[in-house]
C-alpha cells in the first residue's frame, strides 16, 4: 500500500460486495531485502545505541559543547565509580541477552502478510458508513499503528516505574542490582544501559516486550518502537542539553529530569523513565525543585564555560608565541 489511497479507493468502498480481483493476499516483503523485519527490530536499536552514544562520546572527548553540559568534565572522572570499559563492557552483555530473547520471540512469530488491507478498510466502511474514506484509509494504514506504540510506551513507562521504584524502596534489591548503575553520579551516554544483567533484563528487555506483545505490534512498529526508546534512553543519559535536541523537547523527561535522580540528594525522587513523568506526579515521587537545579545547572555550565574559553585562548596564544620564538 502507498502513502496515499489507490485512485479507485472510493468505488471499492462504495461497492455492496468486495470485488475479489482487489484480494490478493501474499507474504509481506521486508524491508530491507534479504533481512526479515523482525531480525531488523533486533538489530536496529543496537546500532542506533552505539552510533547515537558515540556521537555524544565524540563531543565529550573534542569538547564540542561545552556550553550545554550539565556537569564539568572534571567531575565526571572524579565522581564516578566505574571505568567506561566496564560500563561498554556490560552494556555489550546486555546486547547480547537482549538479542538471543529477542530472537527466540521472533521464532516463535507467525510471518506477516499483506494485501488484505482493502477488504479490512471496505468492512469499516460496511460497519460505519458515516466515517469519511479518508479518516477510513489513514486511521487504518497508520492511525492504529501510532495509537499501539502510545500505548506501548505508556506501558513501558508504567513497567519501568514501577520496577524502577521498587529497586530503590528495597535495600537488598538496591544493593544487589540497582546501586551498579548508580556508580553514575555524572551520566553519559554510553552509560545509558548500564545495568546488572538480571536488572537490565527485567528493566528494559521484558518490559519492553511486554509492551510490544501486548499491543500485538508487527515487526516493523517494533523496529519503530525499539529504536526510539533506545535513542531515548541515551539521550536522558547524556549529559548535555543540547539546543533542538527533539527529546528533550517533546518530553518533560529529559537529561536534566534524570540527572536529578543520579545525584544522592535526589536519588529518591525522578523514578519516571523513559519517556512521561505522570507516575512520578501522581506518586508524589517528583524532585521539587526542578525548575531550581535547571536554573543552578545553567550558572554553573555558564561558569565552567568561561573557565573553558579563557584556557582555550591561553593555550591558542602559548601556541604562538612558542611559532614566533
Amino acid at each position: 500500500m502507498s502513502l496515499s489511497p489507490p485512485a479507485n479507493f472510493s468505488s471499492i468502498l462504495s461497492q455492496p460486495s468486495f470485488p475479489k480481483s482487489s484480494y490478493n493476499v501474499i507474504l509481506q516483503p521486508s524491508l530491507i531485502e534479504g533481512i526479515p523485519d523482525g531480525i531488523v527490530a533486533l538489530i536496529a536499536p543496537i546500532v542506533a545505541y552505539w552510533v547515537y552514544a558515540s556521537f555524544f562520546h565524540i563531543i565529550d572527548v573534542y569538547e564540542l559543547a561545552e556550553k550545554y553540559r550539565i556537569h564539568p568534565s572534571e567531575e565526571e572522572v572524579a565522581r564516578n565509580k566505574v571505568t567506561l570499559h566496564e560500563v561498554v563492557r556490560d552494556v555489550i552483555f546486555q546486547h547480547f541477552i537482549q538479542t538471543i530473547v529477542g530472537y527466540v520471540v521472533y521464532k516463535f512469530d507467525p510471518p506477516r502478510t499483506t494485501g488484505h488491507e482493502l477488504f479490512a478498510m471496505w468492512e469499516i466502511k460496511q460497519k460505519y458508513e458515516f466515517l469519511p474514506n479518508i479518516l477510513i484509509y489513514y486511521g487504518y494504514m497508520y492511525g492504529t499503528s501510532l495509537l499501539r506504540l502510545v500505548i506501548a510506551i505508556t506501558i513501558i513507562d508504567s513497567w519501568q516505574y514501577w520496577l524502577h521504584r521498587i529497586m530503590h524502596i528495597n535495600k537488598t534489591l538496591y544493593r544487589r542490582f540497582h546501586s551498579r548503575h548508580h556508580r553514575l553520579y555524572v551520566p553519559y551516554a554510553y552509560g545509558a544501559l548500564y545495568n546488572d544483567p538480571i536488572e537490565g533484563f527485567l528493566l528494559d528487555t521484558l518490559g519492553t516486550g511486554i509492551a510490544a506483545l501486548t499491543t500485538g505490534l508487527s515487526p516493523r512498529e517494533c523496529i519503530v518502537l525499539y529504536t526510539f526508546a533506545t535513542m531515548k534512553t541515551v539521550d536522558d543519559h547524556c549529559g548535555y542539553r543540547l539546543p533542538y535536541d527533539i527529546f528533550q523537547m517533546i518530553f518533560p523527561n529529559n537529561s536534566v529530569y534524570h540527572d536529578i535522580h543520579h545525584q544522592m540528594w535526589g536519588i529518591k525522587n525522578n523514578f519516571s523513565q523513559p519517556f512521561f513523568t505522570f507516575w512520578d506526579t501522581l506518586n508524589n515521587t517528583q524532585y521539587k525543585f526542578v525548575n531550581e537545579y535547571k536554573e543552578l545547572q545553567n550558572h554553573i555550565t555558564l561558569t565552567k564555560y568561561k573557565e573553558f574559553l579563557e584556557k582555550k585562548t591561553k593555550s591558542k596564544q602559548s601556541e604562538e608565541t612558542k611559532k614566533e620564538e
